[in-house]
C-alpha cells in the first residue's frame, strides 16, 4: 500500500510539473485581461474588409479593440499575415505560404476583394501601437525557429504592445529562452474531437508540454473551458483567454470561464472596467 501511495504521489507531482504555467505575473497581463480581442481584425462587418487584412486591423484599432493575427514564413523568409495552411479558402490557390515567395503571395487577393495578403511589418504600421496585438505563430517542426527569428527582428523595432501565442510549444520555448520579457500563451482545446493525430492533439489539449513553454496565459477553445488541465493551470496562476466567440449568446454563456475573449462576426460592447472571470 505504501508503494502505491508513493507512486501516486510521484505521478501527481510529475503531472503538476509538466502542466504548470509560468509562476511570474507578467506586467502585460493587465493588457490582456478584460479585453475583447478582434479575431483576425474586425472583418465580416463590411463586404470589402476580409480577415487578416490591413482594413480589418485599421478598423479594430480605430474602434479600440486589440487584434489577433496569424503569421507564416514565406519561402524567401518574409513574415506574412495569413491564417490557413494554404491559400485555397481565401484566395483560390492550393499553394502553401511556406512554398511561395513574397512576390508570388502579393499577386493573390483576399476573398475576391482588392486586398492583398499583408506582411507583419505592414500590419504593425497600420495598427501603430494604438491597441495591443496578439500574434499567433503558424509553423511546424523545424520551421518554428526561423519564423521566431524573423518575426523577432520585426517586433524588436515595434513600439506598441504585443503578446505571442501558438499551438506549437517550440515557439513558446524559443521565446522563453530568447525573449523572456515577452508575454507568451499556449493555444489549445478541443483536439479530442479530431481523430487525426489524436494522441498528440490530446496531449496538447491536456497542456502537458507546458514544462517546455511555461506559458503566461492559456488561450483555450471556449467550449472546453471545463477541461481539468485548463482549470488547473488557472488555479496555478495562468491568465486565461477564450477563443473564438462568434455570437453574443456564446459570449454570454461562457464568458465567466475566461479573463479575455477573442471574437469575430459581431462587435461586443466594451466596458470601462476590467472584467474578471471565475478561476
Amino acid at each position: 500500500m505504501f508503494y502505491v501511495i508513493g507512486a501516486a504521489a510521484v505521478s501527481a507531482l510529475l503531472l503538476l510539473f509538466m502542466v504548470c504555467p509560468a509562476l511570474r505575473k507578467h506586467p502585460d497581463r493587465r493588457l490582456l485581461e478584460g479585453s475583447y480581442i478582434a479575431h483576425r481584425g474586425l472583418h465580416d462587418l463590411q463586404p470589402d474588409v476580409p480577415e487578416n487584412s490591413l482594413p480589418a486591423f485599421a478598423l479594430a484599432a480605430k474602434l479600440g479593440y486589440p487584434v489577433e493575427l496569424d503569421i507564416h514564413l514565406s519561402r524567401d523568409g518574409e513574415v506574412i499575415v495569413f491564417h490557413d495552411g494554404n491559400f485555397g479558402r481565401m484566395c483560390g490557390s492550393d499553394k502553401k505560404p511556406e512554398s511561395c515567395t513574397l512576390a508570388e503571395i502579393k499577386t493573390l487577393r483576399l476573398a475576391g476583394t482588392r486586398e492583398r495578403i499583408p506582411t507583419l511589418a505592414e500590419c504593425l504600421a497600420v495598427i501603430d501601437g494604438r491597441v495591443p496585438v496578439l500574434i499567433e505563430f503558424k509553423c511546424s517542426g523545424g520551421s518554428c525557429r526561423p519564423l521566431c527569428r524573423a518575426a523577432d527582428q520585426i517586433l524588436a523595432a515595434y513600439q506598441g504592445a504585443y503578446q505571442v501565442q501558438s499551438f506549437y510549444p517550440p515557439v513558446l520555448y524559443w521565446y522563453r529562452r530568447h525573449r523572456k520579457e515577452v508575454m507568451r500563451g499556449q493555444l489549445a482545446g478541443g483536439f479530442r474531437q479530431n481523430k487525426r493525430f489524436s494522441l498528440l492533439r490530446t496531449l496538447l489539449s491536456c497542456l502537458v508540454f507546458n514544462f517546455l513553454a511555461r506559458p503566461d496565459f492559456i488561450s483555450y477553445q471556449y467550449t472546453n473551458g471545463n477541461n481539468l488541465f485548463f482549470r488547473l493551470c488557472k488555479r496555478l496562476g495562468a491568465a486565461s483567454c477564450g477563443w473564438t466567440f462568434r455570437a453574443p449568446r456564446e459570449l454570454k454563456k461562457y464568458k465567466q470561464m475566461y479573463r479575455a475573449w477573442i471574437f469575430e462576426g459581431f462587435v461586443p460592447a466594451k466596458t470601462t472596467e476590467k472584467e474578471s472571470g471565475n478561476t
